[in-house]
C-alpha cells in the first residue's frame, strides 16, 4: 500500500503520524505542497492521500486536483472546503440540527453593528477563514464593536469584510476539545485558561476529558455534518447543554496522546489504510 503525505512543514504532529504508518509497514509518498506542480494528467501513483497541509488554501486545492484524478483524499476537499470556512461550518451545524451557540453573517459595517445588537453584548468576532485563536475578537459593547469592525474593513483582507458573529459563551475557563475518527469519538481533552481565548496555540492547558455519551454523540453529529472522516471538535459547555464551536479538519493532537492516554496516530492511521483497501 502506498500513502500519499500531503504536507507542509513537518510539526511533532506530522512526526508521530510518519512514525506510525512506518511502524504499520506502509509505504508514504512524500508530499510537500510548496513543491507540489499540478499539469492535470500526471498523478501520484498512490492509494489514498492524507492531507496534512498548514495552509488552507493548498489543502483545499491540492485535494480537489488529487480527487478529479480519481485519489481518494483524507480529508476529502468537501471536508476542507466546509471547515476553512466558519460560516459554510455554521451553515452546515445548523443543517443537521447540531448545537451551536447564536451566529449573525454581515458583510458590512453598519448591518454588523446590528447584528451584534441583535444577538447582545458581548459577543465574539471571528475572519471566516482561520486558525489557533488568531484575530479574533470579545466585543463588550458598541464603541469597542466599532472600532474593530472599522479597523477590519480597512486594513483586513476580503476575509476580514465578511464579518461572522458569534454569541459569547461564559465557558469558565475551559472548553472541550474532541476528537473523531471515522464513526468514532476516540479521547477528548479540556482546554484550560484564564483568558477567554482557551486554544492550546495560545496557551491554554489540556487535561483529560472523559468521553460521555453526550460528548461523543454531539462530536459524531458535527462530523457528520461536515462529511465525516478525522476531525477534531471544540465544544462549549453551556447552560443549555454541549454546543459546537467550530470543526477542525487538519487536527493538531500533539498535546493530547499523553494526556488522554490514547495512541491518536496510530487510531489515524488504522482508519486511512482501512479507507484505501
Amino acid at each position: 500500500m502506498k500513502v500519499g503525505f500531503l504536507h507542509s512543514l513537518i510539526r511533532k504532529d506530522e512526526k508521530f503520524l510518519i512514525e506510525a504508518f512506518k511502524a504499520k509497514g506502509v509505504e508514504l509518498v512524500m508530499i510537500d505542497d510548496r513543491e507540489l506542480i499540478f499539469d492535470l494528467k500526471n498523478v501520484p501513483d498512490v492509494d489514498v492521500i492524507v492531507e496534512r497541509s498548514i495552509n488552507h488554501s493548498r489543502a483545499l486545492h491540492a485535494l480537489r486536483l488529487f480527487e478529479s484524478a480519481g485519489i481518494k483524499c483524507i480529508n476529502t476537499a468537501d471536508v476542507a472546503r466546509i471547515c476553512g470556512d466558519k460560516i459554510l461550518t455554521s451553515l452546515a451545524l445548523a443543517e443537521h440540527n447540531v448545537p451551536q451557540p447564536e451566529v449573525r453573517v454581515a458583510f458590512t459595517e453598519d448591518s454588523a453593528v446590528r447584528a451584534i445588537e441583535e444577538i447582545g453584548y458581548p459577543v465574539v468576532l471571528k475572519p471566516a477563514v482561520g486558525s489557533w485563536g488568531r484575530l479574533i475578537s470579545k466585543v463588550n459593547d458598541r464603541d469597542c464593536a466599532e472600532s474593530i469592525l472599522e479597523h477590519k474593513t480597512v486594513l483586513g483582507s476580503y476575509h476580514h469584510s465578511i464579518f461572522y458573529i458569534q454569541d459569547y459563551v461564559e465557558k469558565q475557563g475551559r472548553d472541550i476539545r474532541s476528537f473523531v475518527v471515522g464513526d468514532e469519538c476516540i479521547c477528548a481533552i479540556y482546554r484550560e485558561s484564564e483568558h477567554w481565548i482557551t486554544n492550546t496555540a495560545r496557551g491554554g492547558k489540556a487535561s483529560n476529558c472523559p468521553v460521555t455519551e453526550e460528548i461523543s454523540a454531539i462530536s459524531l453529529a458535527a462530523a457528520k455534518a461536515v462529511g465525516g472522516g478525522i476531525v477534531a471538535i471544540d465544544l462549549f459547555e453551556s447552560e443549555q447543554g454541549l454546543l459546537v464551536n467550530e470543526v477542525n479538519y487538519t487536527m493538531e493532537f500533539k498535546n493530547s496522546i499523553d494526556t488522554t492516554g490514547v495512541n491518536i496516530p496510530e487510531k489515524i492511521v488504522e482508519y486511512v489504510t482501512g479507507q484505501a483497501q
